[in-house]
């Protein structure tokens, strides 16, 4: 076992660029991706899930304390990819578990379609196999609809969307913190009814809005691969998440072979948050029955 997976915080260097990630827990080795592009890393910590494995925090570059690219067009999912096995080689424990969220999702899924030997499971959490035009519509028609699905917030909801809004065309990192926490409630499937529980995540979220600017040549699109996929799989999915619902859940179900698919009914985008039982224990018994094989 390397020396990368004693707890706290780490760094590899990769053609000059630092690479950092946090330990914590203990249990089978997990390494997590959050969403974004360009959101801090802690929105995504699992303290309970931390009691059954060892989770390996990527703080992704062009945020936090990692370092920054040259050229803002270089945040890319290869890129992504590239530096998560820098990480991966540092734990010197193949194969690992890979929980990837939302945009974090999708490096994970190129991950193990390009390193399938160094990965013993994945987990694959609020996520789409494809970003193209038609997801792309269906989360604007979501998030149109989401005042409505909150008549009796109808101002604050409005907000929201707009604040969803602006965070895509940030150019400025406090302007994308600002939008970020404003669009918050659209990723939950009822921030208002537990409002006590979600402000103080919301209030501590940061984000950095290079990495959101980078750009990908293309969409992301892997339904096509998703059959040479053989790691065992969790999809996981929130019956409320407007962006990476059900719907693109069952996609990946269906193309990847040795899948299972579990829907949380009480939960949007952040099921870890919103339903954290649940949710840790479908986590768990998925990597310890896989580790029993």
């Amino acid at each position: 076992m390397g020396d990368g997976l004693a707890q706290g915080t780490h760094t590899v260097t990769v053609c000059g660029v630092d690479q950092r990630f946090h330990v914590a827990g203990s249990g089978p080795v997990c390494v997590v991706y959050p969403g974004g592009p360009g959101v801090s890393w802690d929105y995504l910590r699992m303290p309970e899930l931390e009691e059954h494995m060892q989770l390996v925090y990527i703080e992704p570059i062009g945020t936090g304390r990692s370092g920054r690219l040259a050229d803002p067009r270089g945040y890319c999912c290869d890129t992504y990819v590239a530096f998560l096995d820098a990480v991966v080689s540092q734990l010197d424990t193949d194969p690992v578990f890979l929980l990837g969220h939302g945009y974090g999702g999708l490096v994970v899924q190129r991950y193990g379609l390009d390193h399938p030997a160094r990965v013993a499971g994945l987990v694959l959490y609020g996520t789409s196999p494809v970003t193209d035009e038609q997801f792309r519509q269906s989360a604007v028609a979501e998030m149109i609809a989401f005042p409505a699905r909150h008549p009796g917030r109808r101002m604050e909801a409005d907000a929201v969307v707009g604040a969803f809004e602006g965070a895509l065309t940030a150019t400025d990192d406090e302007t994308f913190v600002r939008c970020l926490q404003g669009a918050w409630p659209a990723y939950l499937a009822d921030y208002w009814a537990h409002e006590e529980t979600f402000a103080p995540v919301r209030a501590r979220l940061r984000g950095w809005a290079e990495p959101q600017r980078g750009g990908e040549a293309v969409p992301f699109d892997v339904r096509a691969e998703l059959g040479r996929i053989e790691a065992p799989t969790l999809i996981l999915a929130g019956a409320h998440d407007p962006l990476f619902g059900p719907h693109w859940a069952a996609m990946l179900h269906e193309g990847v072979a040795h899948s299972g698919l579990i829907v949380f009914q009480h939960s949007g985008n952040l099921a870890h948050i919103e339903q954290p039982a649940a949710f840790t224990g479908a986590v768990a018994d998925f990597m310890y029955l896989v580790g029993a094989e």
